[in-house]
């Protein structure tokens, strides 16, 4: 009774926010250390903990000098998507005019879902200007209770942000919607990451198939081109090519924005790009199931206009303990964004770069074989579609770079990665972290798919796998890859685990990952951050995994139903450091869950409400 009673009272201190911990202000520095080891926390137990955002973690930090300190963390809300800074409500959908959209019932409609966060500072006289770039992925909910998954353009904010010199305390002072006019609106921004040239690298997953597109076919309830019609309010016809790019994103001194979208990284369900230190090397994930791995590796530094992109092929050496396989790189192609650009507006289809054939599924669950000429592909992203395709005369480029997926298939690549998550990337020791949040479907053995590259047992739970960097490698047809950074060797590294359902309705270990989404390394504190999107965890959870000890520990947790998103780490800024972190769709409760707690926790916890937050209490690291 004790400890519950404890806990509650630690569950009420956190939602208070910051200034009901005094530890911040007794951190300020830049501290010289020698490790850094998160204390985690316990998972909730009851219906108050189960729904609410906090933390009763702690960081325990060795310095070089010598001794130790322990450091209480605390869980702060910067804003909620219904909260009105300056006039703007955070999650509000605009059309391309900057006009907000209504529902049915003529409300605004208010996005649920805040993801990416880029923490970013700009250099000004006086004393570095801080803004504060999120997404906001979909809208879950309209007020008439209609799922609007997909139906509404989305739309990326930025914040003014402010740092108390003695508390640490973050505080929005400013809010914005930034323009997407020039991109001809925003698809489903997911994850994103700051580039190393200080912009924010945004995302759109689940780009619109541009074949059922044009021969009508796409199935019931497919997302189609709605959402982008009613942003362009009338002014244009959307292009179904136009969607699934990368949006980058540059804030000037005054909070000016500047917004274009890359063509070259290829057209996927892409969570988010991690440029690699060298400023030209990028790894990028593909969200859905039967997915591709890509590298994109630019002409020149610090510019994502112009460059070569490559699909891996995985060639598995283990199935044991989540997979382990060599990676070979195949070259889809080279070109830029103008000349991407010029493609997609000369009106191109996708019937101008393939052409098809009827597929035969045979009695035994297998194909027949393509006719002559044809190559037979299965990729995704919202299904495992096996097609029989032949590229057009003169159509390398258009393929690679507007059916990316598709001709990485046709090529050989692997196209079988599960819910392809988060990527970053931990410099000193070359390595990326890239998270499978399952390893189904195309992951398993299926001997009868058209390909059959990944062959590991189900783990519904999911794992985080770590990539091995090199220098100078071959790509699949024995040509040097211009990088430092080529990605030789995959295995995995942190695994969840299933189980039998439990009283609450956990189908994974609660006190193990489960369906990993968001990551970020600090380089640092030697961390890798690794927040939860799952269905076999009643309430995600933000978990610290030390690379050099192996040590996994509890750091946040959220209200049931909800995701972990926006992480960005953030080692050094004003004295202090940070965990930036959000939550989206709180009360999405897993179909798993146990009838009597969700009667309990519908009444706690508000749908119409997330959060744009950060962790803190820690002193700066160097």
């Amino acid at each position: 009774m004790l400890k519950k009673r404890f806990l509650a009272t630690a569950v009420g201190m956190a939602l208070a926010g910051a200034a009901a911990s005094p530890v911040m202000a007794a951190v300020k520095g830049t501290i010289p250390v020698k490790s850094v080891e998160f204390i985690g926390m316990a998972a909730p137990e009851t219906a108050e903990e189960r729904a609410a955002a906090y933390t009763t973690a702690k960081v325990k930090v060795i310095f070089k000098s010598g001794g130790s300190r322990v450091y209480d963390l605390n869980y702060n809300v910067l804003f909620h998507n219904t909260d009105t800074i300056d006039g703007v409500t955070a999650g509000a959908i605009y059309d391309v005019t900057g006009t907000p959209l209504l529902d049915s019932n003529g409300n605004p409609m208010i996005a649920e879902t805040p993801d990416a966060n880029s923490l970013i500072r700009i250099p000004a006289r006086g004393g570095d200007k801080l803004f504060l770039v999120t997404h906001f992925e979909y809208d879950w909910l309209d007020t008439a209770g209609a799922d609007q998954y997909g139906k509404q353009p989305m739309t990326m904010s930025l914040a003014n942000i402010e740092q108390d010199g003695k508390s640490g305390k973050l505080s929005a002072t400013g809010l914005r919607n930034i323009d997407m006019s020039a991109i001809d609106g925003l698809w489903i921004p997911c994850a994103g990451s700051l580039s190393p040239w200080n912009t924010h690298l945004g995302s759109e997953e689940y780009e619109p198939d541009a074949r059922c597109q044009v021969e009508g076919s796409c199935a019931s309830g497919a997302i189609g081109l709605e959402a982008m019609e009613r942003y362009l309010a009338g002014t244009k016809t959307p292009n179904v090519y136009n969607y699934g790019v990368v949006p980058e994103v540059t804030v000037g001194k005054n909070g000016e924005t500047r917004v274009v979208g890359h063509r070259t990284l290829g057209r996927v369900s892409r969570e988010l790009v991690q440029v690699l230190p060298d400023g030209r090397t990028a790894i990028q994930g593909d969200d859905g199931t039967y997915n591709v791995l890509t590298m994109f590796v630019a002409d020149r530094k610090r510019d994502l206009s112009k460059g070569t992109l490559y699909a891996a092929k995985w060639i598995q050496t283990s199935a044991g303990n989540g997979g382990e396989a060599d990676l070979a790189w195949v070259r889809l192609g080279h070109s830029s964004d103008t000349e991407l650009e010029a493609l997609v507006a000369s009106g191109v289809t996708f019937a101008d770069i393939f052409e098809t054939a009827p597929v035969n599924k045979l009695a035994d669950g297998s194909y027949e074989a393509p006719p002559a000429g044809f190559k037979q592909i299965i990729a995704g992203h919202s299904k495992g579609l096996v097609e029989n395709l032949k590229l057009k005369p003169g159509m390398e480029t258009a393929a690679a770079f507007l059916e990316t997926r598709r001709y990485a298939a046709y090529m050989g690549a692997t196209t079988e990665f599960e819910k392809f998550e988060g990527v970053t990337v931990n410099a000193r020791d070359r390595k990326v972290y890239l998270a499978m949040t399952r390893m189904s479907s195309g992951m398993e053995d299926r001997p009868k798919d058209p390909a059959n590259h990944i062959r590991i047992p189900k783990l519904l739970a999911g794992a985080v796998y770590q990539m091995d960097l090199a220098t100078w490698k071959l790509d699949s047809d024995g040509h040097r890859i211009d990088s430092r950074y080529v990605g030789t060797h995959m295995k995995a590294l942190v695994l969840g685990q299933d189980i039998a359902k439990d009283a609450a309705g956990n189908t994974a270990a609660v006190d193990k990952i489960a369906n990993p989404d968001n990551l970020k390394f600090s380089e640092k504190m030697r961390t890798l951050f690794i927040g939860e999107d799952s269905s076999t965890h009643i309430n995600d959870f933000l978990w610290a995994y030390n690379v050099d000890t192996g040590k996994l520990s509890r750091i946040l947790s959220l209200p049931a139903g909800a995701e972990s998103t926006g992480l960005q780490a953030i080692d050094s800024l004003g004295g202090y450091s940070y965990i930036m972190s959000n939550y989206q769709h709180a009360g999405e409760f897993s179909s798993n869950i146990d009838p009597a707690l969700k009667g309990q926790l519908e009444p706690l916890i508000d749908k119409s409400k997330a959060a744009v937050g950060y962790l803190g209490g820690m002193p700066a690291f160097k």
